[in-house]
């Protein structure tokens, strides 16, 4: 199965891993004492790793083209997916469910402060992930500058709070109306655009939000930030800060099941199915009478308001907002965690959002390495399970017997 060519090819393949990993993990810099550690051990472990990784997707992708022709001929049946399966039979997902909503509730009362506030960050990262989705994993409009509609319902809370002392209950929903309202403004020039300009054009929007942040010191404060933004309160209650986390945690769980629910009653409704045509296929979508404009905007719009909510949260949770909280590497994790998790399916957002957020966080004790490890499961996640964690359910509708005969004599 492992020619010799694929011997030579894996060994260039491991020499240019090297190459590249060699700065970070051959080469330490003391600044303090001034002195530079060669780390050569480092150096085989990649070679070794990288070698056996190639080797090893070789190997995957020739059972798997294997596999598909001997399923063409036949000779074998197709396998159920995984996550399909444990979507579809109750037996497998009703317990696992069960488990993991007792976890989550007796979360904050088992572990400590700081693994709440961590689980807070991943949670809100959930919901922006599920907004996400709607856009790209759905409606298939790939968007670059969704961290703007997060910045934009962020400085909402900061600036009402501020200037006219609203609360963090009455803010919410206006955070999300105007965050809506930029996702409208957004649509309407890319109506016509698709694919990698799309893509552009949402990056530029992006950081054309960020640097007026950054810029308008006299509406922004610029890249000071705003401080002292209080955080939500509870029956006009004072929290300490951590009863304030905990109270965060299971307002951030309500969020989630909330956005569950919408976002799934969303997808089989009309405009759902309008989202799922118009990802197919755009031209076939707009030849069957479905109204493209609106269809766009209503992407934008809801997506949008999903970011504006998590922004106000955002600002409650840290009590600072500044424009550097707002770059293009937060709009780019949002997409990882869209497109490893599956597109357009709510569970596999949830998990990869957990994975991805969490996983950076516990691998705190290798600081030097964790980026690397961070990035490396993601490229082995594409090539193994390019169709993400758990896959969305593709549609089929089914034509019931009694109308089978029916159809037959017309």
């Amino acid at each position: 199965m492992i020619s010799f060519k694929d011997i030579q090819k894996g060994l260039l393949v491991s020499l240019w891993f090297v190459f590249l990993t060699f700065p970070l993990m051959v080469i330490k810099v003391n600044p303090i004492e001034r002195v530079i550690t060669w780390r050569w051990q480092n150096m085989g472990w990649v070679a070794l790793g990288s070698f056996c990784y190639y080797l090893a997707t070789k190997i995957y992708k020739a059972r798997k083209l294997a596999r598909q022709q001997q399923i063409k001929l036949g000779l074998i049946k197709e396998r159920v997916d995984w996550g399909q399966r444990l979507l579809s039979e109750r037996k497998i997902y009703l317990p696992v469910l069960i488990v993991v909503g007792l976890g989550f509730l007796i979360f904050p009362l088992v572990l400590s402060t700081y693994q709440t506030n961590i689980m807070v960050t991943a949670l809100m990262y959930v919901v922006l992930g599920l907004g996400l989705n709607i856009v790209v994993g759905v409606a298939g409009l790939l968007d670059l500058g969704y961290v703007a509609f997060y910045a934009v319902g962020a400085y909402s809370y900061a600036l009402l709070n501020m200037h006219y002392g609203l609360g963090f209950w009455t803010v919410l929903p206006i955070g999300g109306l105007l965050a809506a309202s930029f996702g409208i403004l957004l649509g309407f020039p890319v109506l016509r655009l698709r694919g990698d300009y799309l893509a552009i054009v949402t990056l530029g929007f992006g950081e054309i939000i960020r640097l007026i942040l950054e810029n308008w010191n006299s509406f922004s404060h610029g890249p000071s930030g705003i401080s002292n933004i209080p955080r939500p309160g509870f029956l006009g209650l004072h929290l300490s800060l951590g009863h304030s986390i905990t109270y965060m945690y299971y307002l951030m769980i309500l969020m989630v099941l909330f956005t569950i629910f919408v976002v799934n009653r969303l997808q089989n409704s009309r405009i759902g199915r309008a989202w799922f045509a118009l990802r197919e296929d755009e031209i076939a979508c707009q030849a069957m009478g479905i109204d493209k404009t609106r269809t766009k905007l209503t992407a934008f719009a809801l997506g949008a308001t999903w970011a504006g909510m998590v922004g106000v949260i955002f600002a409650a949770k840290t009590t600072f907002v500044n424009p550097a909280s707002f770059t293009f590497l937060e709009s780019a994790i949002i997409l990882c965690i869209v497109v490893l998790g599956g597109m357009g399916s709510i569970i596999g957002v949830i998990v990869a959002a957990l994975i991805l957020i969490l996983m950076p966080e516990y691998l705190r004790a290798f600081s030097d390495y964790r980026m690397l490890v961070f990035g490396a499961v993601l490229v082995i996640m594409m090539v193994f399970r390019p169709q993400g964690i758990i896959a969305n359910v593709r549609r089929t509708y089914k034509i019931p017997d009694a109308i089978k005969p029916k159809l037959s004599r017309k």
